[in-house]
């Protein structure tokens, strides 16, 4: 943008200029998000084209590392997947959630949110929330309560996730990751904050709609014969019936992968260091988990006894491939509009957000209701932070505000949660906004970014 500062005659003609590349810039994301799959990756890639070639801005980073990053963990996970461990893990939480059926508002969410930490992205959950709503019912308790919550903490494990790909984009050295914030500085504040979110969303989802016998839409099922408690329980122990005996070392595999990555995250100096023109400098943390994942998935395979065709057939392999396309079209053009406009946007909003940098969540909000995806919403967004002044501690206190997406239900979680309760009290309401997954999704926002800023508080004061 040439324009910019040149006189301020100019100043209404760039105005017009920028507000029509966001324009294109929000056309495009809406078409991505209609199409669905890689389709958000298409369509951000036309977006690039248009302001490089159309606008004559300068391309932004593309999202090397990030990439990348979700290559490798997507491989772990999905070769855990084929080996049989996933299932195996499902097998240890039906066993856990059935001795405790009474708090499974509470411990059913709070378990999916650690497989999801683990694992770093919330397509595990489609395995948990079957288990989760058969228990609900079965012990009469109005299954909307944990499945609401159990979805949402889906989505903030991946906030603080040391495996997920929004949490390798915070820490990409082109982002907070040149900024000073480690990777045990993103899980210091953000395994904490979500923890405590998600039980404070627990204790008031406990407390929301009738009792499951005095739910209307309940009762006209059970006299349809809608409900077969019978056959769901049969479905269920088939899903978690483990067939592979060697699933469990495929877990310790995986479990080992992730112990490694915190570990070098959490102690820079284990990392291997080089000369390179007469400086050292040691392994990036991207570079790190590339080579510690991939090198898991390897391994995992062998102490599994699992083909690499079962790997790139799974779910959860597909699911990564489509979020890595997406993030390299719609980051891309993000990061080319934001940062090829950075002079107008200092001139323009500096002064609010220096003074109210919390109304920053609002736009990370935002950016992930249309993005549905939090490592898309963190590329897109994060370098006009940086480039505003923004304190790297502060956006990691924010950092949960990109879990925006539930505010329309059909995001796949919200989808596959509402058919997965065959009670019909998990549901989209008359005005589709006023659906089961709002109070759950805004309490735990508000409450992580707000324990999020007394930690970082505490610990960094």
């Amino acid at each position: 943008m040439h324009l910019i500062g040149q006189n301020n005659l100019f100043e209404p003609m760039v105005t017009l200029v920028v507000l029509l590349q966001l324009i294109i810039v929000l056309t495009m994301i809406f078409i991505g998000a209609r199409v669905g799959g890689i389709g958000m990756g298409i369509y951000g890639m036309v977006g690039v084209f248009i302001l490089v070639f159309i606008f004559g801005m300068r391309p932004g980073n593309i999202p090397i590392d990030v990439m990348l990053i979700i290559a490798s963990v997507i491989t772990a996970t999905a070769a855990l997947q084929a080996a049989g461990g996933l299932d195996y893990l499902v097998g240890l939480a039906d066993k856990f959630l059935r001795k405790h059926p009474a708090r499974i508002t509470y411990y059913g969410p709070l378990t999916t949110w650690l497989f999801c930490l683990m694992a770093g992205t919330a397509h595990t959950s489609y395995s948990l929330l079957p288990i989760i709503a058969e228990i609900a019912r079965s012990s009469k308790i109005r299954p909307e309560r944990p499945m609401t919550v159990s979805t949402i903490a889906a989505s903030l494990g991946i906030t603080g996730s040391p495996m997920s790909a929004a949490t390798a984009a915070v820490i990409s050295t082109d982002l907070l990751g040149g900024q000073g914030i480690e990777l045990k500085d993103i899980m210091l504040v953000c395994i904490p904050a979500s923890f405590i979110a998600i039980l404070v969303a627990a204790f008031v989802q406990n407390r929301v709609g009738k009792e499951l016998d005095a739910d209307p839409v309940y009762q006209q099922r059970v006299r349809e014969g809608v409900i077969d408690p019978e056959a769901e329980k049969k479905a269920l122990v088939r899903m978690v019936r483990n067939p592979n005996p060697r699933a469990k070392w495929s877990v310790l595999v995986f479990l080992t992968g992730v112990i490694l990555v915190v570990l070098f995250g959490s102690i820079p100096s284990l990392r291997p260091s080089f000369e390179v023109n007469g400086t050292t400098e040691s392994l990036s943390m991207p570079q790190t988990i590339e080579i510690v994942m991939m090198s898991m998935a390897a391994l995992i395979l062998i102490v599994g006894k699992s083909g690499v065709d079962k790997v790139v057939s799974g779910n959860i392999f597909g699911a990564g491939m489509n979020a890595m396309i997406s993030i390299f079209g719609i980051a891309w053009m993000g990061d080319t509009f934001f940062n090829g406009n950075l002079e107008f946007f200092k001139s323009h909003i500096a002064d609010v957000v220096s003074h109210y940098p919390f109304l920053f969540s609002v736009a990370l909000f935002i950016m992930s209701i249309m993005l549905f995806s939090q490592a898309a919403a963190v590329r897109t967004l994060f370098p006009l932070a940086i480039g505003l002044g923004i304190q790297p501690l502060a956006l990691v206190a924010m950092f949960p505000a990109v879990n925006g997406y539930f505010f329309v239900p059909n995001y796949p979680t919200e989808v596959a949660a509402i058919n997965f309760d065959t009670t019909g009290t998990t549901r989209i309401g008359k005005y589709v906004l006023n659906h089961s997954f709002q109070l759950s999704g805004f309490i735990t926002t508000f409450v992580s970014i707000g324990v999020g800023y007394l930690i970082i508080s505490f610990l960094y004061g």
